[in-house]
């Protein structure tokens, strides 16, 4: 049968009763043709997550509403591999709440951390992916592929053994950096991006919101910077790791500029490919001035939003030509070049190598 989470928000019930509803569940499940497995509840949020399988959404809710008459506000199929993937192993399970191996309450957070590698001429980074696959195992991450995305992302349940693996990822590319650069080999480049969220949104699949959000931090990024979301933070429970010094830099966001950062790029990925997509229009579209706009990016994420929106149509043009998505002019006027010779030095200014080469290196 298919397997299904759903997602209860705003619960005021005590643990006891939550329990006390999943075994009522439990009673009249056979009636339905359903059997829920286990739940995960995080009493601070008031959500719980319920893992089920059914012939149907609607077997799911028949169960509640018959049993208790607490009904989820949303119910998602998910994949039986996958799932098992990005929750991971080694749970308890005690009357249905989930438990972590040490015996801790499972509150359905997961950490994701998303890395960005390329080249400075172009090459693959076959290299500095291994090793970053390499430490995301051995911080007992789980490697997930994410529809067409290329970046490197793990999943990990704890978030400082996300936040240690990110900054081991880091000191290790630096130094394999240095050494290309002492040898006059082209040095690698990266950037990193580290969110958390909870299972399923009303709106999204599971861990949607978290594996995006990751995705846009590491985006944003600077080159060799760790980006670190709010939430991350937050659950990170050993401060130390957090601070920054010379040899490690990472960049902490609060909620704020998590917003600002994603309506940001919600208004940029959109118009990319519109060539009279400008900062002037960006800053009418983001309600400020553009000066305002100039001075928050600027200090937010260390470059001015021309330089972001060059590299935002860069980097979807990196990407675009490593899923093959049609020859270089016709990507060139996917992310609003319509000269391809200026896409071309474009390219090159960002990669170090011109489009067709990069193409080459990146035919298997």
């Amino acid at each position: 049968m298919p397997l299904y989470m759903d997602f209860h928000k705003n619960v005021v019930a005590t643990f006891d009763e939550v329990v006390l509803a999943h075994l009522a569940d439990l009673e009249v499940q056979e009636k339905h043709h359903v059997k829920y497995h286990k739940f995960w509840i995080n009493p601070k949020e008031g959500t719980i997550y319920c893992l089920i399988e059914a012939p149907d959404r609607h077997a799911c809710e028949a169960v509640h509403k018959e049993s208790h008459g607490h009904l989820a506000c949303s119910i998602v199929e998910v994949d039986p591999d996958f799932f098992k993937l990005v929750m991971g192993d080694g749970h308890q399970v005690d009357n249905g709440p989930m438990h972590h191996a040490d015996g801790s309450l499972d509150l359905g957070y997961r950490n994701i951390l998303a890395v960005s590698l390329w080249h400075e001429q172009g090459a693959h980074p076959t290299e500095a992916r291994k090793l970053a696959l390499e430490k995301i195992a051995a911080f007992h991450g789980r490697v997930i592929k994410w529809a067409a995305n290329d970046h490197l992302i793990g999943v990990f349940n704890d978030s400082v053994n996300a936040v240690r693996c990110a900054k081991k990822i880091k000191l290790e590319l630096l130094v394999r950096q240095s050494e290309a650069i002492a040898q006059a080999n082209p040095p690698i480049h990266f950037k990193i991006g580290l969110s958390a969220g909870q299972p399923v949104t009303e709106t999204s699949e599971l861990f949607e919101e978290a594996v995006q959000l990751a995705l846009r931090l590491c985006t944003v990024a600077r080159e060799e910077e760790i980006l670190v979301s709010s939430l991350v933070k937050q659950l990170c429970l050993e401060e130390e790791l957090l601070e920054d010094d010379r040899a490690d830099t990472v960049k902490l966001l609060s909620t704020k500029e998590e917003g600002f950062i994603l309506e940001l790029l919600r208004i940029t990925e959109s118009r990319l490919a519109d060539e009279r997509f400008t900062i002037d229009t960006l800053s009418r579209d983001i309600g400020m001035s553009r000066p305002q706009l100039y001075r928050k990016v600027t200090a937010l994420i260390g470059r001015p939003p021309n330089d972001l929106l060059r590299e935002l149509r860069m980097e979807k043009a990196m990407s675009l030509i490593k899923q093959k998505a049609g020859n270089i002019s016709e990507i060139a006027l996917e992310v609003g070049y319509n000269n391809a010779s200026y896409f071309a030095k474009c390219f090159h200014e960002k990669f170090g190598c011109n489009p067709s080469s990069y193409a080459e290196n990146h035919k298997g």
